[in-house]
């Protein structure tokens, strides 16, 4: 799929068709445009109608439903010369119709089966749906909270990112693109869009090579060698070129040194967007992107207008043109398209296959796998089926908000609230209370901007100060407050960067005011960003980061909460104590004067007002039980740079519940010809243990595993010293060493 896998009998008929078609043919192949749709059909303005007619376009996005995309594909292939069908892409995330959690949630989750069977269901829908091009997944590093996409994406981590990479194209792909309920996945966005500067979007990026290689293009890489068919360009610049015009990017290290072969699509207009970035005017710019390696452009349809001329004028060549539209015939080729270009739409599988009842069954069960208990003093939580709790918060009983951003196809009437949820899973013995409490925001700006990009917010007219008065005596005539608060789903995702990461709007003036009532305070996130929480860890009983976990929300949340699923989940991304500290992450490297904790060392590595520490590290994440680790144990102290190391831990549930634990081990490369992390994360398995149990877990070091790039950009093992740690998170670790010799 992504990488060579040169089928002669594809590379023969696209050789034929190519050499039937005209420059202007072959230009067109090259133009994706974006058609929206009302219930009947496609809306296709004049001058769609008359591209396509011309053939001059080569896909589109944005139109899904059999009956949408079958009109248009008939118009195509009964319009045109040649008769070439279309790609009909689409933003497929997190869940096509049934939602599952954000992909920050998926990821808490740890667990690949469970990740890689999203984006199967997800495909099965989307493909049911007329739709055969998936624009994820989106596998940027992200280590600044305040950045919106952080959401999109599986955290802070490269050797995690890379497994979430792996299971999500495996899931959309399959092992065969012809299969009519696979999709070809896209992988987003290259590169290093998730190292924006300030967490704001687009923005530049400037990175050294060693981390750009060490740090954030490992998951990029192993979505290409997982077989990923198409991959986006990014928005922000690399070494001072828009990565769009980036030639090193595309043709020498995706296409030359990974041996990429499938086809390059930007992002949204992201050609034109280099005129701004100041590298060139518009036929300059999009001469700058094909010569770089892009096949396609999304929307801008600067190919269209421009490519014609500039090969008259000698600034592109045919030949280049040629290769960029084999490159998304040959996609179409490994689709079925030529074969068959109404095989994704079909109205009768449509009606079986979308949000079947065992989808949504695995939306819920994949929910209660991505969220985290960041608290529980005193077993406040599972909560018993009896007596009365306080529901309150501006997401208690929201739907709109809990299918996240991104959610694209996705009906948020659909989804279960939490209200509901906890009718659903408790017995009618239990009493709720309501109260709103608060609006998620009081901000009219931000109101105002959420609801112009269909925010949706209900906001309650009410002041403040009658909503928390109406809250705190719900909350005196119950037993337990189940807090429900966080962000609007349109506070994360693209163009979402927020500078201050705490609760928005009263929301913390409203748990202040239910803990002075003295009752248990249980405060359930939802969210798509690590919050600035330290006060809400101060004073909660228990935290519980919920996400934004999709259609079976309100169920799953309920499931953990009245202890039916026992949460299991651990963190992807730091959560810092402010946001001042950011960006926060664990794999660091030390500075010369490493912060000990003693308060009055003035010259080190600090802040005066704040500790380095995070609130809650990676990898964290507690249980209903407890787990014990006995310390690591090493096959062999001393290794050849050939041979691999194998590391056990036992793991007891000391516990009252049956539960799961994420054993996690790191790694740190003592000393390095450049400075190397802390440690780094390098396996980690999900076990489950019955009350009581025990069991060993071993981890097989191996010599990839201790390689980095070095400023040469060789990949190397470099003898010497070797920490290994194992925990339950990236802090609390038991350690050992061994030696790799010369």
């Amino acid at each position: 799929m992504g990488r060579s896998t040169a089928d002669p009998r594809m590379r023969q008929f696209v050789d034929s068709l190519l050499s039937q078609m005209t420059l202007e043919e072959k230009i067109g192949q090259l133009n994706l445009v974006s058609v929206g749709f009302d219930v009947t059909g496609p809306v296709v303005s004049e001058n769609v109608d008359e591209n396509i007619r011309k053939g001059n376009v080569g896909g589109v996005f944005n139109t899904y439903t059999p009956v949408a995309a079958r009109k248009l594909q008939e118009f195509a292939v009964n319009n045109t010369r040649l008769k070439i069908p279309l790609l009909f892409g689409y933003d497929v995330i997190h869940g096509h119709r049934t939602i599952f959690p954000i992909p920050l949630g998926l990821s808490t989750s740890w667990d690949m089966d469970a990740i890689e069977r999203s984006a199967r269901i997800a495909a099965e829908e989307a493909s049911a749906d007329g739709l055969n091009w998936v624009f994820s997944p989106m596998v940027d590093i992200a280590r600044d909270a305040r950045w919106g996409r952080i959401a999109e994406g599986a955290g802070e981590d490269p050797y995690l990112g890379s497994q979430v990479a792996r299971a999500m194209v495996e899931g959309y792909q399959g092992n065969d693109l012809t299969q009519y309920n696979t999709v070809m996945a896209c992988v987003k966005h290259f590169a290093l869009y998730g190292a924006a500067e300030a967490g704001r979007d687009y923005n530049t990026v400037d990175m050294s090579m060693n981390r750009m290689f060490n740090e954030y293009l490992p998951p990029y890489k192993a979505a290409i060698d997982a077989g990923a068919g198409s991959v986006m360009t990014s928005f922000n610049e690399i070494n001072g070129v828009p990565a769009t015009g980036n030639r090193w990017l595309f043709t020498e290290l995706l296409r030359d040194q990974w041996g990429f072969d499938g086809m390059v699509v930007t992002d949204y207009t992201a050609i034109n967007e280099m005129i701004a970035h100041g590298v060139g005017d518009e036929a300059h710019v999009g001469a700058l992107a094909l010569k770089a390696g892009v096949d396609m452009d999304m929307v801008g349809e600067v190919f269209l207008k421009h490519l014609k001329q500039a090969v008259a004028e000698g600034k592109v060549t045919e030949e280049e043109i040629t290769t960029a539209a084999r490159r998304i015939l040959e996609a179409k080729y490994k689709l079925g398209l030529f074969e068959d270009p109404y095989k994704y739409a079909d109205e009768q599988r449509a009606k079986t296959t979308i949000m079947k009842p065992e989808y949504r069954q695995a939306a819920r069960e994949i929910a209660r796998k991505s969220m985290v208990l960041l608290k529980n003093e005193k077993q406040v939580l599972p909560l018993k089926k009896t007596g009365t709790i306080a529901l309150v918060g501006p997401l208690a009983k929201n739907q709109r908000d809990l299918i996240g951003n991104w959610s694209g196809a996705g009906d948020w009437k659909q989804a279960v609230s939490l209200e509901q949820g906890i009718r659903n899973v408790a017995d009618s013995s239990i009493k709720i209370n309501y109260a709103k409490g608060a609006n998620i925001t009081d901000d009219e700006q931000m109101i105002q901007r959420l609801n112009a990009h269909g925010g949706e917010l209900q906001i309650d007219k009410r002041s403040s100060e009658q909503m928390i008065a109406e809250a705190v005596k719900v909350a005196k005539s119950s037993d337990v407050i189940v807090a429900v608060v966080g962000e609007a789903q349109g506070m994360t995702g693209e163009a979402a960067s927020r500078a201050d990461i705490t609760l928005p709007g009263k929301q913390r003036e409203l748990l202040m005011a239910l803990k002075k009532t003295g009752k248990p305070l249980v405060v359930v996130l939802m969210n798509g960003r690590p919050l600035a929480l330290a006060w809400e860890d101060e004073n909660a009983d228990a935290i519980l980061e919920t996400w934004f976990a999709g259609t079976e929300a309100g169920n799953a949340i309920a499931d953990v909460l009245f202890g039916e699923y026992n949460p299991s989940g651990k963190l992807t991304a730091t959560f810092p104590q402010v946001v001042g500290q950011i960006p926060l992450y664990y794999n660091h490297k030390n500075t010369g004067r490493p912060y000990n904790g003693q308060l009055l060392d003035k010259y080190k590595s600090r802040y005066m007002d704040v500790t380095n520490d995070p609130l809650y590290p990676f990898g964290y994440g507690l249980s209903y039980t407890t787990f014990n680790y006995s310390q690591p144990k090493l096959s062999k102290s001393t290794i050849s740079p050939s041979e691999s190391v194998e590391v056990t831990v036992n793991v007891q549930n000391t516990g009252n519940f049956d539960g799961e634990e994420v054993v996690q081990l790191y790694v740190q490369d003592v000393v390095g010809t450049i400075t190397r992390p802390v440690k780094e994360l390098k396996g980690f398995e999900k076990i489950s243990l019955k009350k009581g149990e025990s069991k060993t877990v071993t981890f097989t070091i191996e010599p990839e595993d201790l390689k980095f790039y070095n400023n040469d950009l060789d990949f190397v093992l470099e003898p010497g010293e070797f920490k290994v740690y194992v925990g339950t998170n990236s802090r609390d670790v038991k350690e050992a060493s061994f030696t790799v010799t010369e």
